[in-house]
């Protein structure tokens, strides 16, 4: 199943880098906290473009499993 879009993102306050972006303006996920439909996530170089929606739970194990590096990379 396809996660929920905001088509502007910009329309959105309240976005916070990832705590896992570096400080050289790279590639830098944002997030916003607290939204009623999850937790929308964006790409901090495209402020105006689209939001993927994930459920809390989803987006949680998602962070879990990156933190404790289960992912590889």
């Amino acid at each position: 199943m396809a996660e929920p879009t905001i088509p502007d993102a910009s329309r959105l306050a309240g976005w916070r880098a990832s705590s896992y972006s570096g400080s050289d303006a790279g590639s830098c996920v944002e997030v916003v906290d607290a939204h009623p439909a999850g937790v929308p996530v964006r790409d901090s170089k495209v402020p105006d473009g689209p939001a993927l929606v994930f459920p809390a739970p989803g987006w949680t194990a998602f962070v879990t499993a990156v933190r404790s590096g289960a992912l590889g990379g």
